[in-house]
């Protein structure tokens, strides 16, 4: 029987959870020199960075369940260079600029590795790059104009591989190309979230668990028990965003679902090939991703409702059973030897998404409000590049993250309901029917669907 929610697999099998007390809700009104709303990847790495680059800041972490209850402990351990709105930065910056913000994230995954390894946190981290696999010959376009783009934007490491030598790497049905990068690592997310909430404790800084902020505005972070008072307050709650007083419509929760299967035995995976822990993605649009976990399951993810009327969020990562039906049928299209495996569990959580698909990371000097975020699905490593920006611009120093085009960009807001809700769903259904017309086609170019589906969104 399939585990359905349960926050997310990682949590379902935590055997630490029972003797890990949570952490003191606030129950008083405070003082800090930093406050952080979230207590995920970005607000955690934030502090951790503040703490070590100014030991004496006063810093306070609010977090309104848990630390790592958002996509920060539901994510499918990517971590890898990916950041969204590069090429939008481009255009609007310069091709010089949008190469300085790829240098910087491909400089971030070796960042988080590093310091994982030096504050002792064990994360089942294993560096075997990024995977990225065509299927269908409209797919193989994209791909080779994405790898193109890529060591334009120098990743001159970058390997582009034909069918066969993508069996070599791991045996995908249909496969017809793929592409790999080096600057990408299998993740336990869970693991690196605690690891990291632990590490700030050590530091001196102050975390409060059960504690949800109702509102942010200069200088304080009001909760129900309490008001955080602070010159900086820093918002990094990425998905769960829509929840604070005048941000419904700021950024937008997308949906994003998992499963993952019992332990493969070793013949499984030496018939898959899968060998060297890459994790997988594909170029279709409505894209999948996939990591082999340090236990030796595969876990696979993609959308299943994209989005709930009204910017909700789930109920502790439960799932609906046709997204699980969806997920168990995209991993056995992909992998036909392992049909009738079984699936142990299944999971959702959400992700921030700007209207024009950007992440960001922005400090209002005048009000001292800040926050970071918008990773649409790439923010394992771009909340640490976020992280180390917003320490920097906390503390005054210019520095080359400051720098970055990223820094200081705005964004338009959602549209109101209904018509975000409709959009969303319009959009995904285009996707999805973009996929299913190139897949019968064999045609080796775009459906004007999908390129239809792009412009209305504001992907490209």
């Amino acid at each position: 029987m399939t585990i359905n929610g349960g926050i997310s697999f990682w949590y379902a099998t935590d055997r630490t959870a029972p003797a890990t007390p949570p952490r003191a809700p606030l129950t008083a009104h405070a003082t800090a020199d930093v406050v952080i709303v979230g207590g995920g990847y970005t607000g955690l790495w934030t502090a951790n960075y503040l703490k070590r680059s100014a030991p004496d800041l006063r810093v306070t972490v609010l977090e309104q369940k848990f630390c790592g209850y958002g996509a920060s402990g539901r994510n499918g351990g990517w971590l890898y260079n990916g950041i969204a709105g590069r090429d939008r930065y481009a255009r609007l910056h310069g091709p010089e600029a949008a190469r300085r913000l790829q240098r910087a994230m491909n400089d971030t995954v070796t960042e988080v590795i590093d310091t994982a390894a030096k504050e002792g946190i064990d994360a089942d981290i294993h560096r075997g790059g990024v995977l990225e696999v065509a299927r269908t010959p409209a797919q193989l376009t994209r791909l080779k104009a994405f790898h193109a783009a890529e060591v334009a934007f120098g990743e001159s490491d970058r390997e582009l591989y034909d069918a066969a030598a993508t069996r070599t790497r791991i045996d995908i049905a249909d496969a017809v190309g793929s592409s790999w990068s080096p600057h990408g690592a299998r993740i336990h997310p869970l693991k690196l979230v605690k690891g990291l909430a632990a590490a700030c404790e050590r530091l001196g800084v102050v975390i409060h668990e059960s504690t949800p902020v109702t509102e942010i505005a200069p200088g304080k972070a009001v909760t129900p028990y309490g008001t955080v008072r602070a010159p900086h307050v820093l918002r990094c709650t990425e998905g769960f965003t829509a929840a604070l007083k005048g941000h419904k419509r700021a950024w937008l929760p997308m949906n994003s679902s998992m499963i993952v299967t019992a332990p493969l035995p070793a013949s499984a995976w030496e018939q898959l090939g899968w060998s060297d822990s890459a994790v997988l993605g594909d170029m279709a649009h409505a894209y999948m991703y996939a990591q082999r976990t340090a236990d030796g399951r595969i876990a696979i993810g993609g959308r299943g409702v994209p989005y709930r009327f009204g910017s909700r969020t789930d109920n502790d990562g439960r799932t609906q059973p046709a997204t699980i039906d969806s997920l168990r049928e995209l991993l056995f299209s992909f992998f036909p030897q392992l049909t009738g495996t079984e699936i142990t569990h299944a999971w959702s959580g959400v992700l921030g998404v700007p209207r024009d698909w950007c992440a960001t990371v922005t400090l209002d000097r005048t009000t001292g409000l800040g926050w970071a975020g918008g990773y649409v699905g790439s923010g394992v490593a771009t909340a640490n590049l976020a992280a180390r920006t917003l320490r920097d611009l906390v503390l005054e120093d210019s520095t080359e993250l400051t720098a970055l085009p990223w820094v200081g960009h705005r964004v338009r807001r959602w549209e109101p309901e209904p018509f975000r809700w409709l959009g969303v769903q319009a959009l995904y259904a285009a996707y999805r029917e973009a996929d299913r017309r190139e897949t019968a086609s064999h045609r080796p170019t775009t459906t004007p669907l999908a390129r239809l589906a792009d412009r209305v969104s504001g992907r490209h």
